[in-house]
């Protein structure tokens, strides 16, 4: 009979250990061997400048094309920020950011914005509720407790301005069924 010192299992793999793990993608490549690595070093300068140029051109067609330039608009705009947590809401949409993490919302993909002033502190909360059933709450710390009937009038008028609740749908439906 054999024993063996220590844990029979095996290390797992999987989304549980490592955030990045996709099943069914290959695991990533391991390092060049030195032959490669001393073969490159042999080419040409000539070679060297013509790939770096390459690469340049390469790298500048492929800058996304979806960030755009920061427009500012014509219509309202709403913005409230504390040291970790921060709301847009313009003509694009709403974007919400709590330290590195931020989510944008189209107004098409927005079913209702809520708001909420506590009775006591002075953190304001503004939830963004999706069609699918889904809400992403933010909470933003005011420096005064008078900042939330600015904030929540400011927020009032992007609303009346950009999103569309639904009105013209219902009055579509009225008129088909007349």
């Amino acid at each position: 009979m054999e024993q063996r010192i220590g844990s029979s299992s095996q290390p797992l793999e999987g989304a549980g250990f490592d955030p990045a793990f996709i099943p069914g993608l290959t695991s990533p490549v391991t390092a060049e061997p030195e032959e490669t690595k001393a073969a490159a070093d042999v080419d040409d300068s000539d070679d060297r400048d013509d790939v770096q140029d390459a690469v340049v051109e390469a790298g500048a067609a492929e800058t996304p094309a979806e960030e755009e330039p920061d427009e500012p608009s014509d219509g309202p705009v709403f913005e409230a920020s504390d040291r970790r947590a921060r709301i847009t809401a313009d003509a694009r949409g709403v974007r919400l950011r709590l330290d590195e993490e931020e989510c944008e919302f189209r107004w098409d993909e927005i079913g209702a914005i809520e708001t909420e002033a506590p009775r006591f502190g002075k953190r304001f909360t503004i939830t963004v509720h999706t069609p699918d059933r889904r809400w992403y709450p933010i909470e933003v710390e005011a420096t005064a407790r008078a900042r939330f009937k600015e904030w929540e009038s400011a927020l009032d008028e992007v609303l009346d301005a950009y999103f569309e609740e639904g009105d013209e749908e219902a009055e579509a439906g009225q008129a088909r069924e007349a």
